[in-house]
């Protein structure tokens, strides 16, 4: 039932006083958590970007959250592991531009051998990105579909220039490129900007808490938007990143759900990625259950065209409950 899926762990870059209590995880068991899911048979582990603290937080949390640069923290993990593949889970491309952020997935490639992901979309806070740029009006969407164009073409030409409506750059030469050819770069988030940019340019889908048949939908949009671009969708990955609360009953499961910081972490988003499905069924959205329950669902998203479950975010709220979680899941669920 499961062998014909993979499974990612969402590991903890940026994700205290958000899907997480503050404080959560310091850098050392933010690590753990990764090379134990390698151990533990996991297939990859998926990092979120954050620059600063987002203003629903500091109300919340009177501690300041730690968040890691993700790229950093997954060139770290590049030597401290050996077969894990290593993803960001988003990289907010808005963020960064695309020369530097060439030279440095460029770089992780080299050092993983070969193990990097680049999920990449436009960030789901607004307020992060006009701190960073506060005189700066830029069309997101835009910036990231001519990013990905730029970094595809940085990736693979000697010398590259670029001229477009957010951005130009002139001959730029970067070398060494990524050991992957093309390196996966994955079009994150829910909206329809995310899926026409996964269907034009992106070598996969991320979105997150869709129901089955909403995958199946996008899939469809996908496919029809890279015909339109005269693209065929060759060795495209089919990901979803979803919450995970497993229990020994089912009751067990959703109350574990319902008091956690993930569960509190998507309703913050009601406005944004998951504007308009937010209908009540949050547990409907997620892997919430006994482990046979689960696996059901993980058949039915799998029937639906998912083949990664990226970035599990487990709802429980210390890194032990997180590491006990993760065995349950690996031994009941993924063993299976």
């Amino acid at each position: 039932m499961t062998q014909n899926v993979r499974f990612g762990i969402g590991v903890p870059t940026a994700t205290e006083g958000m899907m997480y209590p503050v404080p959560y995880a310091g850098i050392e068991q933010a690590v753990h958590i990764a090379v134990e899911a390698e151990t533990l048979g996991y297939e990859s582990v998926w990092g979120n970007d954050h620059v600063s603290t987002q203003s629903y937080v500091r109300r919340e949390f009177q501690q300041p959250p730690s968040y890691f640069d993700p790229l950093s923290y997954l060139s770290y993990l590049a030597a401290v592991t050996s077969k894990i593949r290593l993803a960001t889970c988003i990289l907010v491309l808005p963020f960064r531009h695309p020369v530097l952020v060439a030279k440095q997935v460029a770089t992780l490639d080299q050092l993983s051998g070969g193990r990097f992901v680049l999920g990449i979309g436009v960030g789901a806070y607004r307020e992060e990105f006009e701190a960073l740029w506060p005189e700066r009006v830029l069309h997101r969407g835009d910036y990231v579909d001519e990013s990905v164009k730029a970094i595809q073409l940085l990736l693979t030409e000697r010398e590259t220039s670029f001229s477009g409506n957010t951005m130009n750059f002139n001959n730029i030469e970067s070398f060494p490129k990524a050991v992957q050819s093309p390196l996966p770069i994955l079009s994150g988030g829910n909206s329809l900007g995310a899926r026409r940019r996964a269907g034009r340019h992106c070598n996969g889908w991320l979105p997150a808490c869709l129901t089955p048949d909403e995958y199946q939908d996008g899939l469809a949009e996908i496919t029809s938007e890279a015909e339109l671009n005269s693209r065929t969708l060759d060795n495209f990955e089919n990901a979803l990143q979803l919450a995970v609360s497993i229990a020994s009953t089912h009751e067990a499961a959703v109350r574990r759900f319902r008091s956690s910081q993930v569960h509190a972490h998507l309703h913050s988003l009601s406005s944004s990625t998951l504007k308009g499905k937010l209908d009540g069924d949050l547990e409907g959205r997620n892997l919430v259950g006994t482990p046979d329950e689960i696996r059901e669902k993980i058949s039915i998203y799998s029937d639906a065209g998912v083949d990664t479950f990226a970035g599990l975010l487990f709802a429980v709220d210390t890194v032990e409950e997180t590491l006990d979680s993760m065995a349950m899941f690996a031994e009941e669920v993924m063993g299976q």
